[in-house]
């Protein structure tokens, strides 16, 4: 089945609005390889476009804006006033051959843009905004178990990670075992203040393999390239690829985490170990750059770095203020 969706016409610069009640919203299982809503037990709400099984998506804007409306549900997620997990503002499952190009995404309830379980995605010319601080969890993009995906020339400024690699949490992504491989970044800029311009992690556990990201610009953020993981986790990174990164105003330039200590529940098999290999960094510049290499080890995951390479690589320092 094929779908089009268009959100205004050549020159028109028309907003698609999500509702701020959650009462409107319907609630959906939780995702197989989460086993759990990601913020509470039970349902997760639905996302304002959602579409699944399906083939041949088109979804561009001419420049359009969808606007998810998402000061209200920050300032209930805050006060611990929902009981169920926000929504993504467009989330497409279990899809093949899909192009998201030419739109304006912002202030999304959750995650922004959420590809989950599927194959042939690009995502081209896409602007994702929302507040660098104030606006939790709202990652700009978050691969989640796909296959074969181009992620190009966009711009991203959120209130957390812009992009996030996944592929299920813990037990639950170990059982449902779709990693996420293949897949191409390029040609980006992103903010971070919170968190980092581009993640693998943490939910990896279904593993994440072959991605390459280039041509990234990252500025004033608080990370620029980080990989989370932990005891627990199970799964894999593999054969990653950063190159031609440019830093500006950043505080850790590279980061690597195995003690995000986060899980679905306590179910968890603190025996499964990520294996990190084969991860490479080749001209990685910044300016006003921190801490241009930070490494956090657990006692689970020993001597587990011998295949990360940093090459030809530049750091200009700054002070901590």
């Amino acid at each position: 089945m094929g779908v089009d969706c268009e959100i205004g016409n050549d020159g028109d610069e028309a907003v698609g609005v999500g509702l701020e009640d959650e009462k409107y919203w319907p609630l959906m299982p939780p995702l197989p390889s989460y086993g759990y809503g990601r913020e509470h037990p039970g349902p997760r709400f639905g996302s304002l476009i959602h579409g699944q099984n399906l083939k041949d998506v088109v979804v561009t804007g001419h420049n359009g804006t969808i606007d998810g409306q998402g000061q209200t549900w920050w300032k209930k997620y805050r006060q611990k006033l929902l009981n169920n997990t926000r929504g993504p503002l467009v989330q497409i499952m279990w899809s093949t051959d899909i192009l998201i190009s030419n739109i304006t995404l912002r202030d999304s309830p959750f995650w922004t843009l959420h590809p989950y379980d599927c194959k042939n995605v690009t995502i081209r010319n896409v602007t994702i905004l929302a507040p660098i601080f104030e606006a939790p969890n709202t990652d700009g993009i978050d691969p989640d178990s796909c296959e074969d995906m181009i992620i190009e020339n966009c711009y991203i400024s959120v209130g957390d990670d812009g992009i996030a690699i996944k592929s299920g949490w813990d037990q639950y992504g170990i059982a449902y075992a779709r990693p996420s491989k293949n897949i191409h970044i390029r040609n980006l800029v992103v903010r971070s203040m919170v968190s980092a311009g581009v993640s693998i992690g943490s939910e990896m556990s279904g593993g994440v393999s072959n991605v390459t990201v280039e041509n990234l610009h990252v500025w004033n953020s608080r990370r620029a390239i980080r990989i989370k993981t932990a005891p627990g986790r199970g799964g894999y990174v593999r054969h990653i690829t950063y190159q031609n990164v440019t830093l500006d105003n950043v505080r850790v330039g590279i980061v690597v985490k195995t003690d995000y200590n986060e899980y679905a529940d306590d179910e968890y098999d603190r025996k499964a170990i990520p294996i990190l290999e084969d991860i490479s960094y080749t001209s990685i510049h910044g300016e006003g750059v921190r801490v241009p290499v930070r490494i956090h080890g657990s006692d689970e995951i020993p001597g587990l770095f011998f295949l990360l390479h940093v090459k030809t690589s530049t750091f200009m320092m700054s002070k901590a203020t």
